[in-house]
């Protein structure tokens, strides 16, 4: 009888000899697995959303907070747009091929850059069973194939989504192995993973800091890590009132636990009387919950109406994933800049304004994988980008930055004709 890390040796050797077939597969193969596993996934909602109703139920009852039960959850429309996502994929060019960069040098020798598969992904995540889906849509479309290790939490959801997806596979002539789930909640897996740079090329972590910092820290491999999303929108002096607050309002409460919702609100010192009860009177529809600093607290305390509390230390630079918000008024530009740089974790900031320098200044200073002028940070999403789908939003700087879509899941390598030329 196998041991599980014999079993988990075993995925990885099949993911390895599966991306070596994977590399140069035909395009319409890749792209009637895609389909396939949109339709199915769909045929399939009645056993998937039992399962999900099973994961969801016991994560309540454990106490899982309520940020992750959100992202837990799956409902029909749900499942309806995670299989029009990964129809989205299939449309998308096939990166893979792809020549650039194309020269002729003195000699005669015509070099060029041709785009392949990194080879095999790892990806460990947490909560999110559309996470299962994404990665291996953009995984097969890209020509690698792809190890998957959920949480426990999502355990039976994910064994459904799997299944699904392993079997369109087959039907659509993928190579055998080339997806791979970890249906073994053992921890002591994950440690073992993380060591498998054999088989293992990338390994792209989502979830929690915890998680991101276990994988950062034990990978063999190469990393590409999301953050924690600390998202600041700074409205400017000479920002649109109106657009403003309907801009912070999305940013909020369109989708509060996600990692692209805003958590700090800035606002210039000669806008702050009007725009702050504005904003404070429509986040309050909701129930938002204002964390603030004296000067706005002095402003918007008049309102007895607010769920307002005085701003400490720990909400700069924090991460709410609820409907809470901390709100500063700055004094400048200058001031919201030193601010953002400060607190950042470099993954999505705004400045609304009607000043073309204010914006370019934000633009070229801000240091963050996604910076938006007048639009809400929500945007910062793989489909929303025009990708498709998205394995992460990367907050580092090697290889990829910001949303992580097919080509961000390639390499290159060289090519070069020659016609009998040698090195002098």
């Amino acid at each position: 009888m196998t041991t599980p890390i014999e079993e988990l040796e075993a995925k990885g050797k099949a993911a390895r000899e599966a991306s070596r077939k994977l590399a140069y597969l035909a395009t319409d193969i890749k792209n009637r697995a895609l389909e396939y596993i949109a339709d199915d996934l769909l045929e399939s909602k009645t056993e998937i959303l039992k399962a999900n109703r099973k994961d969801y139920g016991e994560a309540e009852a454990s106490g899982m907070n309520t940020a992750l039960l959100d992202r837990l959850m799956l409902n029909e429309n749900l499942l309806e747009a995670i299989a029009n996502d990964t129809r989205a994929v299939a449309v998308l060019p096939d990166p893979i091929g792809e020549t650039y960069e194309s020269r002729t040098m003195p000699n005669g020798l015509q070099i060029s850059k041709r785009r392949v598969p990194l080879g095999v992904i790892g990806a460990i995540y947490e909560s999110r069973p559309n996470v299962t889906v994404d990665i291996t849509s953009l995984c097969l479309k890209s020509g690698n194939a792809v190890i998957l290790r959920g949480g426990k939490e999502t355990i039976n959801s994910n064994i459904a989504i799997a299944k699904v997806i392993q079997e369109a596979c087959r039907k659509a002539g993928m190579p055998g192995g080339c997806v791979q789930f970890i249906d073994n909640t053992d921890h002591t897996l994950v440690d073992h993973l993380l060591k498998m740079r054999d088989y293992i090329d990338l390994m792209i972590p989502r979830g929690g800091a915890g998680l991101i910092k276990l994988v950062r820290d034990n990978a063999a491999m190469p990393v590409v890590a999301g953050g924690i999303g600390i998202c600041h929108t700074y409205v400017d002096k000479s920002a649109d009132i109106d657009n403003a607050v309907a801009i912070v309002y999305n940013a909020k409460v369109q989708r509060p636990t996600v990692c692209n919702a805003l958590d700090t609100v800035l606002v210039h010192k000669d806008i702050a009387e009007v725009f702050l009860p504005k904003m404070a009177a429509e986040l309050n529809k909701v129930g938002v919950e204002l964390h603030c600093d004296e000067r706005s607290m002095a402003i918007l305390q008049k309102d007895k109406s607010l769920k307002l509390k005085p701003a400490v230390d720990d909400d700069w630079g924090k991460e709410f994933l609820a409907l809470i918000a901390a709100v500063k008024v700055a004094d400048s530009l200058n001031g919201a800049l030193e601010h953002i740089e400060r607190y950042t974790s470099g993954h999505s900031e705004a400045i609304l304004t009607g000043d073309n320098a204010a914006a370019m200044r934000f633009l070229n200073e801000v240091d963050a994988a996604c910076v938006y002028v007048n639009a809400s940070t929500r945007f910062t999403d793989g489909s929303q980008f025009g990708l498709g789908a998205e394995v992460g939003i990367s907050t580092q700087k090697m290889h990829a930055r910001g949303p992580l879509g097919l080509k961000e899941l390639t390499t290159y390598k060289w090519i070069i004709y020659g016609s009998g030329q040698v090195r002098p």
